[in-house]
């Protein structure tokens, strides 16, 4: 719904979160509550005691996923890791109380199922909350662990999974899922009754049949954005990471994703809008009823979601109190809508922005810049941001003391353009040609933003090390924290961007920081480790930094004079073995460097080889040397419980380029010194070096 703007001379005075069911001591769900601000009331921690913040205690984990945020309730800390694996502890103390191993590994039979490990979960009512990877609801008992419902979201052969944290709005488990990197599906969000598991709504985010008469006011608004022959050709609209919730208004508001095939001439060849990809909706809480939407990206087809967080908060704009919605979604552009109506307030760009020039504020569509549509167009458009967003799913946070949002940004460009001939695997099926990581001006930097909603503009910025900037924590002590892919903690003062506090860790920080109090004293407390999607498109900006799969992850929790410590811990060296067998073939080494790309290995191992802490670096590991063990490994899934899918699709000569590409890969790299992002080892590069062997 599209309202006529508000001048640009209205100002926004800090405002309170509106959703006020959460008691200050607690951090339930992953933005804490149905708000999404990421704040903690809490403060006790300040810029005039944060000196004394130390290690409270900690907890060693194992290898694996661990970018997940953990969430609190009755005086317990619960975490997830791996493919949802649940620990439940003394949140003062740091006693393991419970575990809980939901085996997903054995369970999964899609390599969708294995990527990605579930990215938080969720306490209610004397129970938490969790969804698998390959679909599973789960809700346990959070004295003891034991499970008390489960329900299956979708079939195991369907090509959907889910990571993103589920909530609990008003007793309702609401969860998505995604999907549609890889195939046409129709996305949609459920609703269950989180005490008895019951399924109570779903709310489709793309149309249905057209063949078949509409029955909802959701299909009355996108069935005419489809055209063409697209039903079961395009489709997508998966929504894998954000909702929020305002209790007074009843409305939960759904983040939804980009389309597949990313080309908009395949997905629906008649043209329109393609509703609801890309866009914010507003449904019902009680029924899943459609409401409202805004789109951010008309015709999706640059990998364009709107999965970000969707903040809200109660502000006052000349006196009155407005009811707002602050996104920053992937397409660089800071967005502040009404939300009870829709209305699109106002709209800037908070990142390096190639694809549109402005947001029209009458129309409230983006001002395209010539060249972006690559269907209609020869050769590469350079596109900022590229699929990676200028904003992640590591959530942003919002203080309603100072009135600044704080916003994890990612600066990288990508090429894209229409098909090539000869294309095969996932990158076949979207449509385009597309370089998630240009080597360009200016690209792989990364920044923390406190951006004044109403001005639209920073307030202040912290350049931060790599291209993946951990999540954020905002607290009432006037602090924001944030982990680093350097392994360290930070704290900013949350007004200046002064860094009052740090930490060292003995892994990178990515995932997003909590706030809560036990018996009157404040602790916060973050998982340590990389992965998730860090390890895949966007390791080589991380590559001058140690995100090794197997270093120490942990649970780190922290107060005011602490007593706890780590035990000492010495970067352990890394060595690429001898390979005296090897024989230079530079059209070789090419072919299977676009398998390894190609067939969704960077996912997890990185791109270009360079391992970003998902899933070990290949480039140092003996199965590369070993044929019987690879193909083991990647063909029969030998390793499967250890998270590495298995690929049966692929031939015994595909498994063998793709081994001959990362042992090019492995001598070139040994061959700048074998040191962190020494050797951009790319396909071509990896080839350049076959060659001249």
């Amino acid at each position: 719904m599209l309202l006529l703007p508000l001048s640009a001379c209205h100002r926004i005075s800090p405002g309170a979160d509106s959703d006020t069911s959460v008691k200050a001591d607690d951090w339930p769900s992953f933005g804490r509550t149905g708000s999404e601000q990421h704040f903690s009331p809490l403060k006790d921690i300040t810029l005039k005691t944060v000196d004394r913040l130390k290690l409270a205690w900690h907890y060693d984990l194992e290898p694996g996923f661990t970018v997940s945020a953990p969430v609190t309730g009755e005086g317990k800390l619960f975490t997830t890791t791996g493919n949802s694996f649940i620990r439940a502890f003394d949140a003062a103390s740091g006693k393991l109380l419970w575990e809980y191993d939901a085996k997903t590994r054995k369970i999964a039979q899609s390599p969708l199922h294995m990527y990605y490990g579930n990215k938080g979960i969720a306490y209610w009512n004397g129970r938490v909350f969790l969804v698998t990877t390959d679909g599973r609801v789960i809700a346990l008992d959070a004295k003891t662990g034991r499970p008390l419902w489960q329900q299956r979201e979708y079939g195991l052969n369907e090509l959907r999974n889910t990571n993103g944290p589920p909530r609990i709005f008003g007793g309702k488990l609401i969860i998505g899922h995604g999907g549609a990197d890889v195939s046409p599906i129709r996305g949609y969000v459920s609703a269950y009754d989180a005490m008895s598991g019951k399924r109570l709504w779903r709310f489709y985010t793309v149309p249905g049949d057209p063949s078949k008469p509409i029955d909802t006011k959701a299909e009355q608004v996108s069935r005419p954005t489809w055209k063409g022959d697209w039903f079961g050709k395009g489709g997508g609209g998966t929504a894998w990471n954000s909702f929020s919730y305002d209790p007074k208004l009843n409305l939960i508001y759904v983040g939804v994703g980009n389309g597949f095939p990313y080309n908009p001439k395949l997905r629906s060849p008649g043209g329109g809008d393609n509703l609801f990809l890309a866009s914010i909706v507003a449904v019902n809480a009680d029924t899943g009823a459609y409401v409202w939407h805004y789109q951010v990206c008309p015709q999706e087809g640059w990998d364009c979601t709107a999965t970000m967080d969707m903040t809200l908060a109660d502000v006052t704009i000349n006196g009155k109190t407005r009811q707002v919605l602050m996104q920053a979604p992937k397409n660089g552009f800071f967005y502040v809508l009404d939300r009870k109506t829709g209305e699109l307030l106002s709209a800037e760009k908070y990142a390096k922005v190639t694809w549109a020039d402005r947001i029209d504020l009458k129309t409230g569509r983006p001002v395209e810049n010539p060249g972006i549509r690559y269907q209609d167009h020869p050769g590469m458009f350079e596109l900022w941001p590229g699929p990676q967003g200028a904003h992640s799913w590591l959530p942003q946070a919002y203080s309603p003391r100072t009135g600044l949002v704080y916003i994890p940004v990612i600066e990288m460009g990508a090429l894209i353009g229409p098909p090539q001939p000869g294309m095969v695997g996932p990158a076949a099926g979207i449509g385009a040609t597309m370089v998630p990581d240009a080597p360009l001006p200016g690209s792989r930097k990364s920044f923390l933003k406190a951006w004044d909603p109403v001005k639209q503009k920073v307030a202040w910025q912290i350049e931060t090390p790599g291209v993946w900037p951990g999540g954020v924590l905002a607290t009432a002590g006037d602090l924001v924290f944030q982990g680093r892919i350097d392994s360290r903690l930070v704290a900013y003062d949350a007004k200046t961007g002064k860094q009052v506090w740090s930490y060292k860790t003995n892994a990178p920080v990515v995932a997003p920081p909590i706030s809560y109090r036990v018996n009157g004293k404040q602790y916060i407390t973050v998982l340590t480790g990389s992965g998730s999607q860090g390890g895949g498109i966007l390791a080589t900006g991380n590559a001058a930094y140690r995100t090794d799969y197997a270093l120490p992850r942990q649970v780190l929790t922290f107060a005011l004079d602490g007593k706890d410590a780590t035990p000492a811990f010495t970067m352990p060296d890394r060595i690429i073995a001898p390979d005296p067998q090897f024989r230079p073939d530079a059209a070789r080494a090419q072919t299977g460097g676009m398998a390894f790309a190609t067939t969704g290995c960077i996912a997890c191992h990185g791109m270009n080889a360079i391992g970003g802490g998902a899933a070990p670096d290949l480039r140092y590991s003996g199965v590369i040397h070993d044929e019987a063990a690879m193909h083991a490994i990647v063909k029969n899934g030998a390793l499967k419980l250890n998270g590495m899918p298995a690929f049966p699709q692929l031939s015994d000569s595909a498994i063998e380029d793709i081994r001959y590409y990362l042992r090019a890969v492995a001598l070139q790299t040994a061959a700048a010194g074998g040191k962190p992002g020494a050797a951009p080892a790319g396909a071509a590069a990896a080839a350049a070096a076959a060659k001249g062997m």
